[in-house]
């Protein structure tokens, strides 16, 4: 029987009555489940990894199907790292330890079986859809709307569970490890259901409620949130229950701890405006932002020392223990990566960093790091356990442990270098005051050996992975499964009365009480930052040249979503010198008020296209997007010659058209009647400008429409108010 981790303020209230014993069991299948389901997941997510990297070196490699793109594949591998392995690996730390933590079964079998399979089923339709470019767009939230209300589903049947679970509970207090799993359930379903508001318009295809500065503040208050509350704060309730567990000595400070969590969770939610720096998001935003990033240090460190300090006294075992030693590499990988973040979040600091491969190498730091330090951890420590023998092989766990710290450091010290080094080449002028690197591939072109360098990495840490499996497997066919583990404890005692100041104590008796303080923590900082930016008009000022999209545009820009072309292309110029210099005017706020969803991208693997439209003609996107090195020798962008034979699905153009309009969109009523004339008119426009440069095209091919959204980029910034119309001949324009 396992007990129950023991802080000195649950010590002290071990008085119930011995003679009231119950017997129970504590199910271990469903954690069996869910480990089996973490390690496939996770070899797929990391081969996937692999191959995108490789890609990015060798930009035809696999590049014979669509769906083997790099532009559809990269959300594919983010995806599967962080839902799939990550994911899993959360629910087997939740459902081991929450069932030990509150001496009983899971609440309902039932319910722990449909969250199992509805989230196996969630993660294969990731892998079915995102490769056939079904997308929202929207980093680490790209799956369409079908899957997003599944997953809504899913989450509130885990939560149901875990909650029925705490609620009948043997221990009257909740350990800290369980105060994270609660504002894990309550955040991520806030975070999830807010950033996936979107209109349908199709089975597969939504627009984001949400337009232009707007949509990209509700973005990065998920997107950093969905980092702070599905990659930190659950494997933070794994590391306050394994980490004791394993060195058998008490969290070094219950203090600490509550300081750490209620900490944590209020600044955590306010700091996803430092994505946005130097954007068009207002300052105001950004600075709230940038202040709330600094602090979080305090937090975070709170935690990694706590964790680290757990330790004391049984660092000679970390020597010859290797959950420990992934425990040690998880929680160091935690710190420095929670060092880095605020460090980022400062103007001066994210100047330099934002855009590069420095926010990949940071972003992977965590993930192989922390997430995967810790998961392996936990699976070292629950298998031999549940199949009641010990690990068939402590040399390989320890092959295993320096295979993952030298893949980590050998992909992520290379992406640290090449990102400095590509900000700086991007900065740099000459003496004449001209850029010294003015063609954008000067820049990437020196990087390339670092990207070789990061393939290694990924290699060594895959390699590591597939040990650590056969060395699982070994240690699971060595032992016998126990399904259901015997245990017994006594009956839930009355709450205690109020003892003096000891007030968190009595909320760890409460979990309604305790859950509803945490929603109200993190309500706060994601409503005072995002209301005003809604409400408040002179937030983002109109300009009055900026019209919506043609319904070809809208077709090419859902093109140009469905490859995934802002995994590499910003469309953010930001206010300083180099980037004005070398793309143009910066991007304002009011030039994005049609934009659903933004598109502003988070990394430069290729140049901004914000002020694209009108810099080359039509035959040189022509020639470039067919074979890129034909325009640019040396590029690393893949060819997309399906989009040269694939006929334009226009299917939807009316529902896009009603779809956008009901989002704000000021299109006339009736104008989708009218949508496929101008479409065709416009397509036929362009394939007679490539026709006259050489180049013959069918006007109903997906490069023509691709190819007029592109002409559009920034280019309504530029019009002076009266000569728009003139400049786009959109028919609708003129019913007006």
């Amino acid at each position: 029987m396992h007990d129950v981790i023991q802080s000195p303020a649950i010590g002290r209230h071990a008085d119930r009555d011995a003679g009231a014993v119950e017997t129970f069991a504590y199910d271990n299948a469903i954690v069996r489940n869910f480990i089996v389901a973490t390690v496939v997941w996770g070899v797929i997510g990391f081969l996937v990894g692999l191959i995108v990297a490789i890609k990015l070196v060798r930009p035809e490699f696999l590049n014979f199907l669509p769906q083997f793109s790099y532009g559809r594949l990269r959300p594919l591998h983010t995806n599967a790292v962080i839902f799939a392995f990550a994911g899993n690996a959360i629910f087997v730390g939740v459902y081991y330890s929450l069932q030990r933590l509150c001496k009983a079964r899971m609440f309902n079998d039932a319910l722990s079986a449909i969250h199992f399979w509805g989230w196996q089923l969630i993660i294969v339709s990731a892998a079915l859809t995102l490769p056939f470019g079904i997308t929202s767009s929207k980093e680490y939230a790209e799956l369409e709307w079908p899957i997003d209300i599944a997953i809504t589903l899913v989450w509130v049947v885990f939560g149901l569970n875990m909650l029925g679970t705490v609620y009948k509970r043997r221990e009257r207090h909740m350990y800290v490890a369980v105060w994270f799993y609660l504002s894990t359930f309550i955040t991520v379903a806030l975070l999830h259901v807010v950033n996936s508001l979107e209109l349908p318009v199709s089975f597969l295809k939504s627009y984001s409620m949400y337009a232009g500065v707007q949509d990209a503040l509700v973005q990065w208050w998920y997107g950093h949130n969905a980092v702070a509350f599905f990659l930190t704060t659950p494997f933070l309730g794994i590391m306050y229950y394994f980490i004791p567990k394993a060195a058998n000595r008490p969290v070094f400070s219950y203090r600490l701890s509550i300081v750490h969590f209620w900490a944590l969770i209020f600044i955590y939610i306010w700091a996803g405006p430092h994505h946005l720096l130097y954007t068009a998001l207002p300052d105001w935003a950004q600075t709230l932002g940038t202040v709330f990033s600094f602090m979080l240090i305090a937090p975070s460190w709170g935690g990694m020392v706590n964790g680290l300090l757990t330790l004391r006294g049984a660092w000679d075992r970390v020597r010859e223990d290797p959950v420990l030693k992934f425990m040690v590499v998880g929680v160091t990988a935690y710190g420095m990566t929670t060092f880095e973040g605020p460090m980022m979040s400062l103007k001066n600091v994210n100047a330099i960093t934002h855009y590069t491969d420095y926010v990949i190498a940071h972003v992977h730091v965590g993930a192989l790091g922390w997430n995967g330090g810790l998961t392996f951890a936990m699976l070292y420590y629950i298998v031999p356990r549940i199949y009641g023998t010990k690990l068939y092989s402590i040399r390989l766990a320890n092959t295993h442990f320096w295979l993952l710290t030298l893949g980590v450091l050998f992909y992520s010290i290379p992406l640290y270098i090449a990102g400095i080094t590509q900000a700086l080449m991007w900065k740099e002028f000459t003496a004449d005051g001209v850029l010294r690197y003015g063609n954008f591939l000067e820049t990437v072109v020196r990087i390339l050996p670092m990207y070789w360098l990061r393939i290694g990495g990924g290699t060594i840490f895959l390699l590591g992975a597939l040990i650590a499996i056969y060395n699982l497997y070994k240690t699971a066919a060595s032992g016998v499964f126990e399904p259901g583990e015997a245990a017994q404890a006594p009956p839930l005692r009355p709450l205690p009365p109020r003892e003096g100041s000891a007030w968190h104590r009595a909320l760890e008796g409460r979990p309604t009480q305790f859950a509803v303080l945490t929603f109200l923590a993190v309500l706060i900082g994601g409503a005072v930052e995002y209301v005003p930016t809604a409400l408040i008009r002179a937030n983002v000022p109109t300009i009055a040249t900026v019209q919506p999209y043609t319904p070809l545009e809208i077709e090419g820009r859902d093109l140009y979503i469905r490859e995934g072309c802002l995994g590499c292309h910003s469309q953010m110029i930001r206010p300083m010198r180099a980037e004005t210099e070398r793309y143009g005017d910066y991007s304002k706020p009011g030039e994005f008020v049609y934009d659903h969803p933004f598109l502003w991208g988070s990394k430069r693997t290729g140049p901004d296209l914000h002020r694209v439209g009108g810099k080359y003609p039509d035959s040189w996107h022509f020639l470039h997007m067919k074979d890129p090195r034909a325009t640019s020798p040396g590029s690393i962008m893949p060819g997309y010659p399906w989009m040269y034979t694939d006929k334009l699905d226009d299917t939807h153009i009316e529902g896009k058209i009603i779809t956008l309009r009901r989002l704000g969109v000021p299109y006339p009523a009736g104008y989708e009647h009218q949508a496929r004339t101008d479409m065709q008119a416009q397509a036929t426009q362009v394939a007679e400008r490539l026709k006259t440069a050489g180049m013959n095209t069918p006007a109903d091919r997906e490069v023509v429409a691709l190819i007029a959204y592109l002409q559009r980029l920034g280019t309504d910034a530029k019009v002076k108010p009266g000569a728009m119309q003139a400049a786009l001949q959109p028919a609708h324009q003129g019913d007006r």
